[in-house]
């Protein structure tokens, strides 16, 4: 069998081997692969995400969603999961070097700034042009891998409260599945307390 199913009924092929979906997978989403001429027509963004995954060993694919998820409750409602299982990627631009400062929080926490100024230095905010240009994502698409240049990234630990989360994959419509610890994995992040505690239930 070449794919698994996950949320919703969306369904994953291995990035780079099957790729294609099932009949019956709703038209809200689809996964992409390279055998199916599917990669050729990606934006250059996304394709560098699974190209980073497949080099990762990371074996699922990115899914195009039909309605955007720019947002993390567009992705949430796209896929059928909860909230804080959309990964947000919040960048900052630090004092110091002016380099990227990429937080990977929980879509239902809002990142104390103070937090991670604390953890990485003095931050201001990040503009559109600033994000392009240090990760190669546009805003609502910023992945936690793959950036052009390599950012200072931190890992929510509010994250681990789930086995399967969704983070962007290069694109406001592209979004891939991977666990917590397999986040870490990935960026060689640490896991770090940087939300505002009155969201904390």
């Amino acid at each position: 069998m070449c794919a698994d199913r996950y949320p919703s009924g969306v369904v994953l092929g291995p990035t780079g081997r099957c790729g294609r979906t099932r009949p019956e997978t709703p038209s809200a989403s689809r996964s992409v692969g390279c055998d199916n001429g599917v990669m050729d027509q990606l934006p250059a963004s996304v394709a560098r995400v699974a190209d980073v995954l497949r080099e990762l060993g990371h074996d699922r694919a990115p899914v195009l969603l039909a309605t955007s998820a720019r947002t993390a409750q567009e992705a949430a409602d796209s896929l059928g999961v909860e909230l804080g299982q959309i990964v947000k990627s919040i960048v900052f631009r630090r004092v110091l070097d002016d380099a990227a400062v990429v937080v990977t929080t929980s879509g239902d926490r809002r990142v104390d700034e103070a937090k991670v100024a604390g953890l990485v230095g003095g931050l201001r905010r990040a503009d559109a042009d600033f994000v392009k240009a240090a990760t190669g994502f546009s805003i609502g698409g910023v992945a936690p891998v793959g950036h052009v240049h390599p950012p200072v990234l931190l890992v929510d630990r509010d994250l681990f409260r789930f086995d399967v989360v969704w983070a962007a994959a290069g694109h406001p419509h592209a979004v891939f599945p991977l666990s917590p610890d397999e986040l870490v994995r990935m960026t060689g992040a640490p896991v770090a307390d940087v939300t505002q505690k009155d969201e904390r239930p």
